[in-house]
């Protein structure tokens, strides 16, 4: 297993990362709980709410996923001040590697950085992805028992405080 632990950080969506998110790949399986990100990225580049997420290993793009500040945050979280986490994933080529892990402990800082206002981040995990579940659970996403159903099912919403 490679040492991701002092190489990985989060960007903001730039041009540059473009051809490395185009080439993700996810095994079938995955594809019910979450996108590719070519498949979601246009919508969030069009919107001023969407801010797409660029999870970097050795400066190489190895995942992704939006901060959404949009309306649909209110269908999780009552908190104006809520940054929605969606269409988190994983390139398959460097899952198990402690990416998933590592960028969402880098979270908090991140959003203290460039999303001054936000003071949670809230997202909804389907209840049959435990192994996602589990990584946010160890990231310090809170489960307070809420939840919803969502497009594959009931899900699950997690918080993390931003403090």
């Amino acid at each position: 297993m490679k040492n991701t632990m002092n190489n990985v950080r989060l960007a903001l969506y730039h041009r540059d990362h473009e051809a490395g998110l185009e080439a993700f790949t996810l095994p079938e399986e995955q594809h019910e709980f979450t996108a590719l990100p070519f498949e979601v990225m246009q919508n969030a580049l069009e919107g001023k709410k969407q801010h797409p997420i660029v999870i970097l290993g050795d400066d190489e793009p190895v995942g992704f996923f939006i901060l959404d500040a949009g309306e649909d945050r209110s269908q999780y979280s009552d908190n104006p001040n809520a940054l929605l986490l969606r269409a988190f994933s994983i390139d398959h080529r460097h899952q198990g590697q402690g990416y998933a892990t590592q960028s969402l402990l880098g979270l908090k800082e991140f959003v203290k950085q460039h999303f001054r206002t936000a003071d949670e981040v809230v997202l909804a995990v389907n209840r049959r992805n435990a192994a996602a579940r589990h990584v946010y659970l160890k990231a310090g996403f809170r489960d307070e028992g809420r939840t919803r159903i969502g497009p594959a099912g009931p899900q699950h919403i997690l918080i993390l405080g931003i403090s």
